[in-house]
């Protein structure tokens, strides 16, 4: 690890099977090279959700985070193990009694991370505003820390830049769009020095329709039934994530880079 900067990993949703199997063909080519790597995970398990079996899978792969969103709570068991499940973050804008954290700060060869997951209300699902609770919480992180990475998993690319612009004035390293799987062009290092991008994109089946079946997909716009979404088959797939470079005395970044790779996969 570089003496002044730290080199932050964040990889994009995780879908199914075929992106569990992506993520870790591409892992060892990138560990030796970063200094911490996060992934989002809340449809690794089959799309929806993730399963105790699969965190403990995608956590011996050397991730050293997992972010979610609004499907963490998808599959059942999530409520058996969530609360001792040491890497994982639930969005903090869920009510006070429901089980997990929504922020952590985790430790790697000397230098503090804070990883804070956030979802959003436009186009959403109601939920706790998080503009008051962003706040407070990056102030308590920030008496640790000064690098702080936020996951906004959220639907709207202007809710996303506003609650960039936001966090930006209160000090933040950087903010990862997640939920819509689609990568944006659109990272850039804003005016106080937080990393930005809308989407980080999904790392799943490439012949897909953001990481699900297409056929199933389409039925259900086409016909307007409540067709099963089903993850797309293996095969190709793809890795979308950022490579985003902090410095570690003042948390500010210098550099975001858009990762985009290709893996082929045979189905067993």
């Amino acid at each position: 690890m570089m003496n002044e900067y730290i080199d932050i990993v964040f990889l994009g949703d995780i879908i199914g099977r075929p992106g569990r199997k992506a993520v870790e063909h591409y892992i060892p080519n990138i560990i030796d090279n970063s200094d911490f790597i996060v992934a989002n995970v809340e449809n690794a398990s089959h799309g929806f959700g993730l399963t105790e079996k699969n965190y403990n899978e995608l956590s011996a792969l050397g991730i050293d985070a997992f972010t979610s969103g609004n499907h963490i709570w998808d599959k059942k068991d999530i409520f058996n193990y969530i609360n001792r499940a040491d890497k994982l973050i639930r969005p903090i804008n869920y009510p006070g009694d429901v089980p997990g954290v929504g922020s952590r700060i985790f430790e790697k060869n000397g230098v503090k991370i804070g990883v804070l997951n956030v979802l959003g209300r436009v186009f959403m699902t109601p939920i706790d505003n998080p503009w008051p609770l962003i706040t407070k919480e990056i102030e308590n992180i920030q008496k640790e820390t000064p690098i702080i990475l936020l996951d906004f998993h959220a639907e709207a690319t202007a809710e996303k830049i506003s609650l960039a612009y936001f966090v930006d004035n209160l000090g933040v390293s950087a903010v990862v769009g997640t939920h819509t799987h689609v990568q944006t062009a659109d990272e850039k290092i804003l005016n106080n020095g937080a990393a930005f991008i809308s989407d980080v994109g999904y790392c799943g089946a490439y012949d897909s329709i953001i990481g699900m079946e297409i056929d199933s997909s389409l039925k259900r716009l086409v016909t307007s039934l409540p067709v099963r979404f089903d993850v797309a088959p293996m095969g190709k797939s793809e890795i979308n994530g950022v490579k985003i470079e902090v410095n570690i005395k003042t948390g500010k970044a210098r550099n975001i880079t858009r990762i985009k790779e290709f893996v082929e996969l045979a189905e067993k």
